[in-house]
């Protein structure tokens, strides 16, 4: 979907003058349709996170039929990982891949190489020792639904961050839809800021208390969405 500027502000939380700021500066992801800039909110929301910068809820916001799950539930599905081994990012992406929780005729091999090549395009390591790996236009896996892997790594590897610290936490991110992974990722872009989910992340909780953090972090989001409408 292509966003205008007054959409894009909105999202951002941001005037539009800002906007054209950025776009001048080549800051931000655009594209120029007609004379007019157009951005993508998948674009948006990757720089966004990479940024880590505040978004609005709105972000998150899809239509009534589409199967949306909350992060707590993602997370129960794709399974928190500790000590997962690899001393590099493409080893480090094997060892995520095999762990993932997907049906058996899923090619993990064609996975492997989709994450690889998706960070070839650019780092998905967002600062603080962080990384959000996944494919940067969701691909359609037979997946009953959309999961979250949190994996805590053995050894720190070099992911290329911005702010150039090694990576020691990875969320990968596999969805069978396009607004489902927005949505995963608009949520772990929220949370991993300064909230009761970052910390837990951040001194590696148990799966208890990570869970429970991020359910309460569901029920946040759904409350800010809830006082926006």
């Amino acid at each position: 979907m292509k966003l205008g500027v007054k959409d894009a502000a909105a999202l951002l939380q941001v005037s539009e003058k800002t906007i054209y700021r950025w776009v001048s500066q080549a800051k931000m992801p655009f594209h120029r349709v007609s004379s007019q800039y157009r951005f993508h909110r998948s674009e948006l929301l990757e720089w966004a996170t990479s940024n880590r910068m505040p978004i609005s809820p709105r972000m998150m916001e899809e239509p009534e039929d589409a199967v949306i799950p909350s992060l707590a539930e993602a997370l129960q599905t794709g399974g928190i990982h500790y000590r997962v081994e690899g001393r590099d990012k493409a080893s480090v992406l094997n060892s995520v891949v095999s762990i993932l929780a997907l049906p058996q005729d899923v090619d993990r091999e064609f996975l492997h190489q989709v994450l690889l090549a998706r960070e070839s395009l650019g780092s998905t390591a967002i600062g603080g020792g962080i990384a959000i790996p996944h494919v940067r236009n969701p691909i359609a896996l037979h997946v009953a639904r959309p999961l979250v892997a949190l994996c805590f790594l053995e050894h720190p590897i070099d992911f290329q961050a911005i702010d150039g610290r090694p990576v020691h936490t990875l969320f990968t991110i596999v969805s069978p839809t396009i607004k489902a992974h927005l949505n995963l990722l608009s949520k772990l872009s929220f949370g991993l800021r300064a909230s009761e989910f970052a910390d837990a992340v951040a001194r590696i909780g148990s799966r208890e208390q990570i869970l429970q953090a991020a359910a309460r972090l569901d029920d946040r989001l759904a409350t800010m969405s809830a006082t926006e409408a």
